[in-house]
């Protein structure tokens, strides 16, 4: 937190010394201007010395990663690091620890930066697959040089697309958050190369940090990830299936609440009720409604913020927020932070307390993309909590799991995930930052034309399909050349035929919602399920689970698992579903566990 605010006084420092500079060359035109004579030509060029004055002021204030992060064209990362410690990392990969390398992105090197595996469950399924060294990376420039960055960026990760054959899921999804103006981090995809050699094709992303701040939010609030992924049961495997959008236990590739398989495969174990839920989960039962108790299911969300659930005033209480600031913070933010809670907790002063529109703004594409491995699911974790001058809002993180990739249920729950209700296994009680606002009507309506304006502006007339369409086109050879890949490229053909279908009929279904065709909330849709849009053309499984290549259901992997991967073999399915006779405590498995940071 310490190099952060002193890159931050550095950058701070440079930007005011390039406005005095400018504003010296300015003072010098004007001066020599004024003694050419007050001409028409004089003046002319007094004119554009001013123009490009402030040009130059304004392009010393713009970080200059900005341009190079461009999402219509591929990047390049190069790692130079010595083998025998990069092999080292790889074997202790789940000790998440830097070691150094030279990093080359898009031709220009940066020297000496961290480089480290990064992940949550994602990464343990690496660790624990012997065929693959695949690991998504996070790079820190200033992890051993104080205040270095790469134009302007003090970190950036490469996302390794684990869950995801269709490579698109993380990436259409932060472009929905851009497109209906949400402050997403940027992206791009990405080739790596480690010591020379061909590493795999990656998805990079801007981490949500001190430059991220100067970017989006000229430097001001304070940033917070909320957390609590070590509370969570140990034996969060073993639970089955999370309950679909429409409340019913609908396994991967089972058939779903409404009656349309998704896919063929295991039927999976029900999830135990009771006393006997607590007992085998570690986890409050559910209600008929399929939620558990508040604040998150028994992982303490309640207790420890990140629900962000107002509890007391005891900044002990919200240890999942506050002990994971990325800024530096004190007891003031903090206390600005539960003081905010506690209005949303009662619905009183939430547009003091609550950024309303960046909020709404959220959870519309949130709600589209159907993302469970986040806030709106027992998880509760996978979002950004930013506050500024007391307000508070969200920001978007880790979507490679989005289109119904965990607890999804059939792809009719995924497709007719209710717009009102977009939750899994939890209330909007347990959820207040979405349920407060949707309880008051000029929200809910602003709410509502978000979503509107997402499906006119990104999905109609064929818009979705073109999107889809030109980044096959971008990515498909190198996809065909990822020499690490978890799926096949047959697989991710496939998989890009599946979200195309599934992202056109979740339009269709919201557009249907919000013109009162179609029921717009859980208890509505369980109530009345005739209208609901038929989704049983699309196969979920095609488009990638959580267990990731090796997992259940893969075939024989390749690599020798040192960090070496022959050009042109991949192994495995991918990503498919477990197959019938491989049990349904895989199917469950995969698709209860949470995906990568």
């Amino acid at each position: 937190m310490w190099r952060l605010l002193r890159e931050g006084d550095v950058n701070m420092n440079i930007k005011m010394l390039m406005k005095q500079a400018s504003y010296v060359l300015l003072c010098s035109a004007l001066l020599t201007a004024c003694s050419q004579g007050n001409t028409q030509t004089s003046g002319a060029s007094t004119e554009a010395v001013a123009a490009t004055a402030a040009a130059d002021t304004s392009s010393a204030q713009t970080l200059g990663y900005v341009k190079e992060m461009d999402k219509t064209k591929i990047m390049s990362f190069s790692v130079d690091v010595d083998e025998a410690k990069w092999q080292e990392m790889l074997d202790n990969a789940a000790e998440e620890e830097y070691i150094s390398a030279d990093v080359t992105i898009n031709g220009t090197t940066i020297k000496n930066v961290g480089i480290r595996p990064k992940g949550n469950s994602s990464l343990k399924q690496v660790v624990s697959d012997d065929t693959t060294d695949r690991y998504s990376f996070k790079i820190k420039f200033d992890e051993y040089v104080d205040g270095q960055t790469w134009m302007g960026l003090d970190k950036i990760v490469v996302n390794n697309m684990q869950s995801d054959s269709s490579y698109m899921k993380e990436y259409l999804s932060y472009d929905i958050m851009s497109y209906i103006g949400v402050d997403a981090p940027l992206y791009a995809f990405a080739d790596i190369q480690v010591n020379g050699e061909s590493w795999g094709f990656y998805l990079a992303v801007e981490v949500i940090d001190g430059s991220y701040l100067d970017r989006t939010k000229d430097g001001e609030g304070e940033l917070y990830k909320p957390n609590n992924d070590g509370d969570m049961p140990g034996d969060m495997g073993k639970m089955g299936n999370a309950p679909g959008a429409n409340g019913e236990t609908a396994g991967a590739g089972a058939q779903g609440a409404t009656g349309d398989a998704g896919a063929t495969g295991a039927t999976p174990p029900q999830i135990p009720s009771g006393d006997a839920a607590t007992q085998q989960t570690g986890m409050p039962p559910m209600d008929g409604n399929g939620n558990r108790g508040p604040g998150g299911g028994g992982m303490n969300g309640a207790q420890n913020g990140v629900s962000l659930v107002y509890t007391d005033d005891e900044v002990s209480s919200y240890s999942a927020i506050f002990d994971n600031a990325e800024t530096k913070t004190d007891e003031t933010d903090y206390e600005r932070v539960i003081a905010a809670l506690k209005n949303l907790s009662t619905g009183t002063d939430l547009e003091s307390s609550v950024d309303v529109d960046a909020v709404l703004k959220y959870f519309a594409a949130h709600t589209v993309v159907v993302n469970m491995d986040s806030y709106t699911s027992n998880m509760g974790h996978n979002y950004y909590l930013y506050e500024n001058d007391g307000q508070l809002s969200m920001l978007p993180w880790d979507y490679n799991m989005a289109f119904g990739g965990f607890q999804g249920g059939s792809a009719s729950d995924v497709v007719n995930q209710a717009i009102d209700t977009p939750l899994s296994g939890v209330s909007l009680e347990d959820r207040p930052i979405l349920g407060k606002l949707l309880e008051v009507p000029e929200y809910m309506e602003k709410y509502h034309e978000y979503l509107q304006e997402i499906v006119d502006g990104y999905f109609a007339d064929g818009k979705f399909e073109q999107t889809v369409a030109n980044l096959d086109q971008l990515i498909s050879s190198h996809v065909q050349n990822d020499p690490s890949a978890f799926n096949t490229y047959d697989e991710y053909k496939a998989a890009v035929t599946e979200l195309t279908k599934l992202g056109t009929l979740r339009s269709e279904s919201i557009q249907g919602q919000l013109n009162g065709e179609i029921p717009s909330t859980t208890d509505g849709q369980k109530a009345d399920a005739s209208t609901l849009i038929d989704a049983s053309t699309v196969d979920l499984s095609k488009m990638g689970n959580g267990m990731g290549k090796g997992g259940p259901g893969g075939k024989d992997g390749f690599g020798s698992g040192q960090g070496r991967f022959p050009n042109g073999m991949n192994g495995g399915n991918g990503g498919n579903q477990p197959s019938t006779e491989q049990g349904s405590e895989a199917a469950g498995q995969a698709a209860s566990t949470p995906a990568n940071e």
